[in-house]
């Protein structure tokens, strides 16, 4: 069945839930950490809470992937998930800033976390789905623009309510967690459901062109066992050009998931001078650590427009070693900087490494893959960001404890030692020539389609940040 080009806000439409969803991803990583602190815990139990953040995404993206594939009713084939997940995460958000006790928090994140993934992960299929090739650039420049949005949004807005609004961001005896996040987590809820609502009711999804066929497929393939069974299958069949960037995506996410855990309170504690999560000078820090967030996903996004210039002077491998080790010296100059507006700086290197992570691998991967397995090797391409979560979780604890004194800004700065070993991994990774058989398109804002060398074009998959 040919599939009808979509208008603008056809294509805006069907891409907004994915600005809750960042929004709620946002709040996440800016702000459980402290609220981990605000609750008591110490410096090298945090990782072990976070657990549930790559568990989930491990155990989760891949079936529901799978299972959205096999699935079709009143609301489609991917929005029963957008809906299902959103109500969840949403019920998750308004609850966790009014935790009482730690293990209430970390259950209540294994609750957010599957249910975001719940939502999130068909999501990637709907461009697929529902545009003509000649449009799926657009479709994925739209979820990256929607995500960056969110992502920044909610990153600065504990700040924006203290120092616009007015809001106090102090802590009592009556309200371990600042007003702040407790506020912007239930805005939060709020965008979170009303955005996926907004998507469920306003676009459409094609039915299976053979219905009997899918029927058919879909008894074949059914439950979980079937899927687990073709996950295993397609995981030894894996393509070597898949393999190679794994041990890349592997260094890669060692070091950005120690930064996503630590920075926030590494800010509070290290830069502001906070001594405990009860002073005044933490919250400041926890907020403007926020606001670096903001920073180095704005830089993120205007950095999209440019990485495509990059590569075409280079090639993709050389740009993605160029970027990561931009974001390795922003990490490892923190331990130098005891100003909070020097510390925008760094965020520059910072926000130009996730501007390639987010969008080189995938297109280096994509060509790569089988289109019949397509959304089955995104699924276990996402393994080799969460299993080195997985490990980060496990084992950082006890590097904190028994090596880094507990201090949380040298946890960031190994993050950025961890970039450099996968700089260094990327050596290992081949030049792909284009060719004109090549279905990678550009799928980033303002990128184009490269006909030169190798630098053939971006087709980005949008990520969450988790």
């Amino acid at each position: 069945m040919p599939k009808e080009r979509l208008s603008f806000w056809q294509l805006w439409n069907m891409s907004f839930g994915f600005l809750g969803i960042q929004f709620g991803w946002g709040l996440q990583m800016a702000n459980v950490s402290s609220i981990f602190e605000y609750l008591g815990a110490d410096a090298d139990e945090i990782p072990i809470l976070w657990l549930a953040a790559p568990l989930t995404g491990l155990l989760v993206q891949p079936i529901i992937g799978k299972m959205s594939d096999n699935t079709w009713g009143p609301l489609g084939r991917r929005r029963p998930y957008f809906l299902v997940g959103a109500i969840l995460a949403s019920i998750a958000l308004v609850l966790m800033p009014r935790s009482s006790t730690l293990w209430m928090a970390a259950g209540l994140l294994w609750i957010l976390d599957t249910s975001a993934n719940v939502s999130m992960e068909p999501f990637r299929a709907f461009v697929g789905d529902l545009l003509p090739q000649e449009q799926r650039t657009k479709g994925f420049a739209m979820q990256s623009l929607l995500i960056g949005l969110g992502t920044v949004t909610a990153a600065a807005f504990p700040w924006f309510l203290n120092n616009i609004v007015g809001i106090s961001g102090e802590t009592s005896a009556s309200h371990a967690i600042p007003a702040t996040i407790e506020i912007s987590f239930y805005v939060g809820a709020a965008m979170f459901l009303g955005t996926v609502l907004w998507t469920v009711f306003t676009t459409k999804e094609y039915p299976p062109e053979d219905m009997e066929a899918f029927e058919q497929q879909k008894q074949e393939q059914s439950g979980i066992g079937g899927t687990l069974q073709e996950i295993y299958q397609a995981l030894r069949e894996m393509p070597v050009r898949m393999r190679r960037l794994a041990w890349v995506q592997v260094f890669t996410w060692l070091g950005l998931y120690c930064f996503f855990l630590y920075f926030p309170p590494a800010v509070a504690r290290n830069i502001f001078g906070a001594t405990s999560q009860t002073s005044p000078l933490y919250s400041d820090g926890i907020e403007w650590a926020g606001i670096c967030i903001a920073v180095y996903n704005t830089v993120c996004l205007i950095f999209s427009l440019l990485l495509p210039v990059l590569v075409k002077e280079t090639n993709r491998k050389i740009a993605h070693i160029i970027c990561l080790l931009c974001g390795a010296v922003g990490l490892i100059s923190l331990i130098f900087i005891h100003d909070r507006y020097l510390l925008l700086v760094p965020m520059v290197g910072i926000g130009i490494a996730w501007s390639s992570i987010l969008a080189l691998p995938y297109a280096m991967l994509v060509g790569a893959l089988p289109d019949d397995r397509g959304g089955l090797y995104m699924g276990i391409f996402n393994f080799f960001i969460v299993l080195p979560e997985v490990f980060v979780s496990l084992g950082l604890g006890w590097v904190m404890h028994n090596f880094l004194g507990n201090n949380r800004l040298y946890a960031v700065v190994l993050g950025g030692l961890f970039l450099i070993v996968a700089a260094i991994a990327a050596l290992r990774l081949e030049v792909v020539p284009f060719a004109g058989n090549d279905p990678l398109q550009p799928g980033m804002i303002g990128a184009e389609q490269f006909t030169d060398g190798d630098a053939d074009g971006i087709e980005q998959e949008p990520q969450s940040i988790a």
